[in-house]
C-alpha cells in the first residue's frame, strides 16, 4: 500500500501554502481500503493504520510547506533586487509563516523591514518598523549567538534612530566576536564623538556660545568643567576605537576625518591649558589632512580598473 508521503509529494504545488485534503490523490482511495477491511481488521490493526496513513500525511504537509517556503523566499530576493520592498516583506513574511526554521527568511525580512526606517525620525509608526525588524533578528541570534551581521544590523538600525548606546552595545558585541572587525571600531568612535559634539553643543548653546572647534577658550569655565565632566570618558574611549580601525585599515580615511573631529572635542577637555588645546588642535589638523590625502589616493586606486590596485569589499588594496 503506498503512503501518504508518496502521494502527496507528487501532487505538491508550491503556488500554494496547503492543499485541501479532498486534493491529496490517492486519499480517497485510502479511506475507501480502510473501509473496505474494516471488516476483517481487528481494532489494534486498524487504529494503526490510519497513524501511519495520518503521519505520513503530515509529514507530506510539511514538505510542500518547505517547498513552498523556498519559492516565497526566491521570490522575496528578487522583489527585494528590484527595490520592491513591500513585496518582498510579504513574501518572506509567508517564507517564515511556512518554514518557521528557515533562518535564511528571518534574516531577509528583517532586512527588507530595515529599509523603511527612515533615519532619525522618531515618529511611533517608523519606531514599531525599527523594533520589528531588530526583533527579528534578535530571533536569528537566539539560534546562532554569533551571527555577526545581525548584530551590525541591530547597530545600524539602532544608530539610524539616535539610540546610540544600544547602537555602542551592539558594535561592540562585535568586536568580541572579531575585535580585528574595522567598521565595528570605527563606529563605535563616531558614536563616542556625536555624544561628545551634542553634549558639547548642548551646553555651549545654553551659556550663548558659539561653538569655535578650536577648545572654546572664550566660553565659562564652569561650562568647560561640565563638558570635561560628561566627555572625557566618550573622547578617550573614540580616540582609541578609531586608531584601531586605522590599526586594522590603514587606508581608512573615514576614520582619519573622524580622528580630526574628536581630538577638536578633546581641546574642550584641556580648557585653560593652552599649549595642550594647540597640541589638540594641530594632531586634528593633522589628521584631517591625512584624511583627503587618503580619499585621493583611495579614489585614484579604486578607478584604475582591472590590471592595476584594487579595493576590496573591506576597503583594503591588492595588486
Amino acid at each position: 500500500m503506498e503512503t501518504g508521503v508518496q502521494f502527496f509529494h507528487r501532487g505538491c504545488d508550491v503556488s500554494r501554502s496547503r492543499p485541501d485534503a479532498d486534493e491529496i490523490p490517492g486519499a480517497g482511495r485510502l479511506g475507501a481500503r480502510l473501509k473496505e477491511k474494516d471488516t476483517k481488521m481487528n481494532g489494534p490493526a486498524r487504529f494503526m493504520a490510519l497513524v501511519v496513513a495520518l503521519a505520513g500525511m503530515v509529514l507530506s504537509i510539511s514538505g510542500c510547506d518547505h517547498l513552498a517556503a523556498r519559492d516565497h523566499l526566491n521570490k522575496g530576493v528578487e522583489a527585494y533586487k528590484g527595490g520592491h520592498y513591500e513585496d518582498a516583506i510579504n513574501h518572506f513574511q509567508k517564507a517564515t509563516e511556512l518554514d518557521p526554521g528557515l533562518t535564511q527568511a528571518k534574516s531577509y525580512l528583517a532586512t527588507a523591514l530595515a529599509q523603511n526606517v527612515v533615519p532619525g525620525l522618531t515618529t511611533q509608526e517608523n519606531l514599531q518598523t525599527a523594533q520589528q525588524a531588530i526583533d527579528i533578528f534578535q530571533q536569528v541570534l537566539e539560534g546562532n549567538p554569533h551571527d555577526v551581521n545581525s548584530m551590525k544590523q541591530i547597530a545600524g538600525i539602532d544608530f539610524s534612530i539616535k539610540r546610540l548606546d544600544d547602537a555602542k552595545k551592539w558594535q561592540l558585541r562585535v568586536l568580541q566576536e572579531d575585535p580585528k572587525d574595522p567598521e565595528a571600531a570605527y563606529t563605535v568612535g563616531v558614536i563616542d564623538w556625536t555624544q561628545a559634539r551634542d553634549n558639547a553643543l548642548k551646553a555651549l548653546v545654553a551659556a550663548n556660545v558659539n561653538d569655535d572647534g578650536e577648545g572654546n577658550v572664550k566660553a565659562p569655565k564652569d561650562v568647560m568643567a561640565a563638558i570635561k565632566t560628561q566627555n572625557a570618558p566618550l573622547i578617550a574611549e573614540g580616540i582609541q576605537y578609531l586608531n584601531q580601525a586605522i590599526d586594522v585599515r590603514p587606508n581608512y580615511d573615514q576614520a582619519m576625518s573622524y580622528l580630526n573631529l574628536i581630538y577638536r572635542r578633546k581641546a574642550d577637555l584641556d580648557f585653560g591649558n593652552a599649549d595642550a588645546v594647540k597640541a589638540d588642535v594641530s594632531t586634528a589638523e593633522d589628521w584631517n589632512s591625512k584624511a583627503m590625502g587618503m580619499r585621493k589616493a583611495n579614489e585614484a586606486k579604486k578607478n584604475q580598473g582591472p590590471g592595476g590596485i584594487t579595493m576590496d569589499n573591506s576597503g583594503n588594496f591588492s595588486n
